[in-house]
C-alpha cells in the first residue's frame, strides 16, 4: 500500500511539474517578446484578456521569484526554485498519506512543505534589509562624493568608482556591485533598479533609485537631489534606528512560538517518555494536534513578514 502511494505521488509530482514548467516558460518567453517589440495594447477585448490572464499571472509570479532570487543573491533561477517548492510539496503530501490517512492533512502538510522555500527566500531578504537599513546613508553619502568627483553626469562612471572606493560594508557593497554589474550588462534599467531597492526594502532606496533612473534615462545633473535625500536621510536616522528595534522585536516574537512549542514537548517527553511518544507519535489525533500546531506556526511566522514587510 505504501509503494503504490509513492508511486501515485511521483507520477503527481512529475505531472504537476511538466506542466507547470512548460507553462512558465510559455509566459516568460511571451511577455519577453511582447517587451522588446515594445507593441503591448491595453486595448484588448475582454474574452481576449480573460484568456491570457493565466500567462499574465505565470509571468508575474516568475518575474517576483526572480526579483527576489536576485535581491538576495541566490544563483539559482526563478525555474529551478518552482522545481524545489514542487518537490517539498510532493514530499510533504506523500509523508502525510503515510502518516494521517487524511486527504486534508496531507494536503496542509504539502502546502506547508511547499511554502517553505518562498518563506526561507522571503525571511532571507527580510534579515538583507535589517544588516543594511543603517548602512544605506553613508552608502548615498560616499556615491554622492564619487558622483562629483566624476564630473556630475556620469552615474554609472559614479557607481562603479563607489564600489571600487571598497569602503562599503559587505552587504551593502554585494548590492552596489550587483547593481552597478546589471546596469553595465543588462538593457532593462528599471528591473535592475527594482531588485536594488528590492534588497534594501525602504522609501530611501525607492527615492535613490527613482533619482538614478531619471539621471539613465535623461542624462539630467542630480547633485541638487542627492543633496536633498542626504538631507532627509539624516533628519530621519533617529526614526531608522527606533523602527529597526520594531522589526527585531518582530522577529523575536516570530520565533517565540516554536520555541515554547519545544520546550513544552521536552519537557512532556523527559518527564513521561512512553506516554508522551505514544500520545504525540503513535495516536493520529497526537500527529493531527502537532501537524495543526505546525500549520499556526507557519502562519505565524508568515504575519511576522508581512508586518516586517509594512514596517520597512
Amino acid at each position: 500500500m505504501t509503494g503504490l502511494i509513492a508511486v501515485l505521488c511521483t507520477m503527481l509530482f512529475v505531472l504537476l511539474y511538466a506542466c507547470f514548467h512548460y507553462a512558465m516558460l510559455a509566459a516568460w518567453d511571451r511577455a519577453m517578446r511582447r517587451k522588446r517589440l515594445a507593441k503591448r495594447k491595453d486595448r484588448e477585448q475582454p474574452a481576449e484578456a480573460w484568456q491570457q490572464r493565466p500567462a499574465r499571472i505565470c509571468s508575474k509570479l516568475y518575474a517576483h521569484a526572480a526579483d527576489l532570487l536576485a535581491a538576495v543573491g541566490w544563483r539559482a533561477s526563478a525555474g529551478s526554485f518552482f522545481a524545489g517548492c514542487l518537490v517539498l510539496g510532493s514530499i510533504g503530501l506523500a509523508v502525510g498519506i503515510a502518516l494521517f490517512r487524511s486527504l486534508p492533512s496531507a494536503g496542509l502538510l504539502g502546502l506547508i512543505l511547499a511554502g517553505t522555500p518562498y518563506v526561507w527566500l522571503r525571511m532571507r531578504l527580510v534579515s538583507l534589509q535589517m544588516a543594511t537599513r543603517l548602512e544605506f546613508l553613508p552608502a548615498v553619502e560616499l556615491f554622492y562624493h564619487c558622483y562629483l568627483i566624476t564630473g556630475g553626469r556620469h552615474i554609472r562612471a559614479a557607481l562603479q568608482k563607489t564600489v571600487d572606493e571598497r569602503r562599503l560594508p559587505g552587504e551593502v557593497q554585494t548590492v552596489f556591485a550587483q547593481l552597478c554589474r546589471n546596469l553595465s550588462v543588462s538593457e532593462d534599467h528599471e528591473e535592475s533598479l527594482r531588485r536594488f531597492c528590492l534588497a534594501f526594502g525602504h522609501m530611501w532606496a525607492d527615492y535613490f533609485g527613482s533619482i538614478v533612473k531619471v539621471a539613465l534615462a535623461e542624462g539630467n545633473d542630480v547633485s541638487e537631489n542627492l543633496k536633498e535625500l542626504i538631507g532627509d536621510m539624516r533628519k530621519a536616522q533617529l526614526a531608522n534606528q527606533q523602527e529597526r528595534h520594531r522589526l527585531l522585536e518582530i522577529r523575536l516574537a516570530n520565533f517565540t512560538p516554536a520555541l515554547f512549542l519545544a520546550l513544552f514537548l521536552g519537557i512532556n517527553f523527559r518527564m513521561n517518555p512512553e506516554g508522551s511518544y505514544h500520545s504525540y507519535v503513535l495516536d493520529p489525533g497526537g500527529r493531527g494536534m502537532l501537524l495543526n500546531a505546525l500549520a499556526l506556526l507557519f502562519g505565524s511566522l508568515l504575519m511576522g513578514l508581512y508586518l516586517s514587510r509594512r514596517k520597512m
